[in-house]
C-alpha cells in the first residue's frame, strides 16, 4: 500500500511538473516580468506559446496516438532525437521573431539558454537520456532566482522533488536527473549573464 501510494504522488508530481507546463510557467512568468505592459505581457506570451509550446506539444499527442511514442513524456532515448530537432526549430524561430520584433532582453535571453540547451541536450542523447524533467524545473527556479533573488529560494524544494519522482517512477538514474539539474542550472545563469542580466 505504502508502494503504491508513493507512486501515484511520483507520478502525480511528475505530471503536475512537466516540461511543457514548466516552459508555459517561464514563458508567462518573463512576459509579465520584463514587459512594459500588461498588453504586451499578453501579446508575447501568445506569441511564444503558439510558436514554441503548441507545435512540439501537438506532434507529441499525434505522435503517441498513432503509436510512434510510447507517451508523452517518452524515456525511451531513441524516440527523442526527432522531438529534439521539432523543439530546437520552434525555439530557433521563437528567438528570431524576439529578437527581431525588440522583445525583452530576458526573454531573448531564455530562449538563447533554450535553444543552447536543445543543442547540447540533443547530442548528449545521442548515447546517454537526461533528464528534461529536472531541466526544466530548474531552468524556471534558477530564473525565479535570478530575478527575485532570496525571496524565491524557497522554489528550489521543487527540484529534488521532481528528481525524486523521476527516481521512484524509474524513468532516470540519478545521474541523468543530476545532469539535467546542473546542465539548466549552468545554462540558464550562463545565459543571463553574458546577457547582462545577472
Amino acid at each position: 500500500m505504502q508502494i503504491e501510494m508513493r507512486k501515484r504522488i511520483a507520478t502525480l508530481t511528475s505530471n503536475i511538473l512537466n516540461p511543457f507546463l514548466m516552459c508555459l510557467a517561464v514563458i508567462l512568468l518573463l512576459s509579465f516580468e520584463s514587459a512594459s505592459s500588461t498588453l504586451d505581457a499578453i501579446r508575447w506570451s501568445l506569441i511564444l506559446i503558439a510558436v514554441c509550446i503548441l507545435p512540439v506539444f501537438l506532434v507529441v499527442i499525434y505522435q503517441v496516438r498513432k503509436g510512434r511514442l510510447d507517451g508523452v513524456f517518452t524515456s525511451a532515448r531513441g524516440q527523442r532525437t526527432k522531438l529534439y530537432w521539432l523543439a530546437g526549430g520552434c525555439i530557433g524561430v521563437g528567438c528570431v521573431i524576439l529578437v527581431f520584433c525588440g522583445a525583452p532582453l530576458a526573454l531573448v535571453a531564455t530562449f538563447v539558454a533554450g535553444l543552447l540547451a536543445v543543442v547540447i541536450f540533443m547530442g548528449v542523447n545521442l548515447w546517454w537520456k537526461i533528464s528534461l524533467h529536472t531541466a526544466f524545473i530548474t531552468a524556471l527556479v534558477t530564473v525565479l532566482v535570478i530575478l527575485y533573488g532570496w525571496t524565491a529560494a524557497a522554489a528550489v524544494v521543487l527540484i529534488p522533488l521532481t528528481a525524486w519522482s523521476r527516481l521512484e517512477l524509474k524513468q532516470h538514474s540519478l545521474a541523468q536527473v543530476a545532469a539535467g539539474t546542473l546542465l539548466a542550472a549552468l545554462i540558464i545563469a550562463g545565459a543571463f549573464y553574458l546577457f547582462g542580466l545577472f
